[in-house]
């Protein structure tokens, strides 16, 4: 039972643990003095520094319009990443697969066991859920795909950072409002964003998976746009753009999948 519980703790609330974090670190232990090529520290040395540059860099492009540079740092970030993404949505549809086929004999082992509470029992139902994962040769850590999320953490909190932390972000405008100013707008636009983002990654599960997604679903919009009110307008315009990206990387990744599901039931049948 142990790790059937861990397992389905992770599941419902480690990306928003993740989020909440990078929030929350974010906002409160961010050093908001500029950076530049002395700055100390190997994280900002070589994650935070280089993204400033390429801020600036891209900005003078165009004409010192930190919006669009912003804009298009977010995207070259997001479609670096996209490939881990896609594995990982690759991993989570399988494993959302093979639950659904373990999930009726997880069903039967609970209750066999569910009105035996002494630890012989417990350690005979531990060792049956085990077996039953071995049977199908499911993981229940692993196959959370938790790799992907570990890897774009720092490039995306890094990147926060960057824009913390190049005053000259601060000293321009883009579109109706001030980077460097709290913009009213926004935050619903970056709540309303990822909620549309939500609902679309939802799309294909079945009402039961649904359910237990619906807390993290619903409360990291409000979280994001709350967050919004108290930040540069630059932060966001960056999440916003993310958002969107994922919404466009979120229907790929289903069309891409659901054709390779169609081709590998089509070579089944014959």
């Amino acid at each position: 039972m142990e790790q059937s519980s861990v397992f389905t703790f992770f599941k419902r609330f480690g990306i928003l643990a993740i989020i909440v974090s990078l929030l929350f670190l974010s906002g409160c232990q961010a050093s908001s003095e500029p950076i530049d090529a002395n700055t100390a520290g190997v994280f900002n040395h070589y994650v935070v520094y280089p993204f400033s540059y390429l801020i600036k860099f891209f900005a003078s492009l165009f004409d010192g319009n930190y919006g669009l540079s912003i804009i298009l740092m977010t995207l070259i970030i997001r479609v670096a990443l996209m490939p881990l993404m896609m594995k990982q949505y690759k991993n989570q549809t399988i494993m959302r697969e093979k639950m659904s086929v373990i999930q009726p004999e997880m069903n039967d082992l609970k209750e066999k066991y569910k009105d035996k509470k002494d630890p012989e029992s417990q350690q005979k139902f531990q060792r049956e859920m085990m077996q039953l994962y071995q049977k199908h040769n499911f993981n229940p850590i692993a196959s959370m795909g938790c790799l992907p999320m570990l890897i774009q953490f720092p490039i995306l909190i890094g990147f926060y950072y960057a824009i913390m932390r190049t005053p000259e972000i601060a000293e321009h405008s883009f579109l109706w409002f001030s980077l460097g100013d709290t913009d009213f707008i926004l935050p619903f636009i970056a709540g309303a964003v990822y909620l549309v983002q939500f609902k679309i990654s939802q799309i294909g599960m079945d009402s039961q998976q649904q359910k237990q997604l619906a807390v993290l679903g619903y409360i990291t919009p409000v979280i994001m746009g709350i967050f919004s009110f108290s930040v540069p307008a630059a932060l966001p315009l960056y999440w916003s753009v993310g958002g969107l990206f994922l919404i466009l990387q979120t229907l790929i990744s289903k069309a891409v999948y659901k054709q390779g599901q169609t081709v590998g039931e089509t070579v089944s049948q014959k």
